[in-house]
């Protein structure tokens, strides 16, 4: 199995955690953990996909005075139009998580709650930046899939530029390339080099079915009502139906 999209779903029940140890078992130690600032925005957040790089710069230009309502409205189109912008939405496949590099900007929200949710609609399962999200109510309410440094108030123009698309960059303290699968949850973002992906998936797999089984044994000693977490029996039907 070498394409990426398909590796890609032997990820759907797995944890952070699990990938982790199973990197770990493999000798990747902390190689592909992003820093612990980057984090879903909000609690139950969760996805796994496939990186589609994009990597900014600051701008070296300000944003020059508008003159009328109707040009802040338009302020984005304006200064785009001016300077430039290398779009990427039409790479976009179903499964692809975007991961952008930020290459340092000071505040600015990159993302915010009408682009985001663009590439969603273009198929996108999850966004990760290294930098600011903006419109964080509309976000969390929107439940839509993005992990982020800090929560900021401004735009792009005179901040912030696209530079390159699909190529390898570092975001979290991490490298990541195009094709490498990358997920997330409440405990953070890990990313898997393609290479090791698929090793990777089957031996966190283990880790993950032994867990739900032990945990499920404590659940019936305490009484405790089981829940999806615990329900091995269906992760298993999965990856049988998968992988048959």
């Amino acid at each position: 199995m070498s394409d990426a999209f398909a590796i890609c779903k032997l990820y759907k029940y797995l944890r952070v955690v699990d990938v982790c140890d199973a990197l770990d078992g493999i000798g990747y130690f902390d190689l592909t953990l992003m820093s612990p600032e980057i984090r879903p925005l909000w609690s139950g957040l969760r996805f796994w996909g496939v990186a589609l790089t994009v990597r900014c710069v600051p701008a070296n230009r300000p944003m020059w005075r508008l003159n009328t309502t109707e040009e802040i409205v338009n302020a984005h189109g304006i200064w785009f139009k001016e300077v430039g912008h290398i779009g990427f939405e039409h790479l976009i496949q179903p499964g692809h998580v975007i991961v952008t590099d930020t290459g340092g900007s000071k505040e600015v929200g990159f993302w915010g709650s009408a682009n985001s949710l663009g590439v969603v609609a273009a198929g996108a399962v999850g966004i990760i930046t290294d930098g600011y999200a903006r419109d964080t109510y509309e976000l969390t309410l929107q439940k839509t899939p993005i992990c982020c440094r800090a929560r900021g108030r401004t735009i792009i123009p005179g901040r912030i530029e696209v530079a390159e698309v699909q190529t390898r960059i570092g975001c979290g303290g991490v490298q990541v390339r195009p094709g490498d699968i990358v997920g997330a949850d409440d405990d953070g973002v890990v990313v898997v080099p393609l290479e090791v992906a698929e090793e990777v998936a089957r031996h966190a797999r283990a880790v993950l079915l032994a867990d739900m089984r032990a945990r499920r044994q404590l659940y019936e000693r305490l009484g405790m009502t089981p829940d999806h977490t615990v329900d091995y029996e269906t992760v298993e039907r999965y990856y049988a139906e998968l992988e048959g």
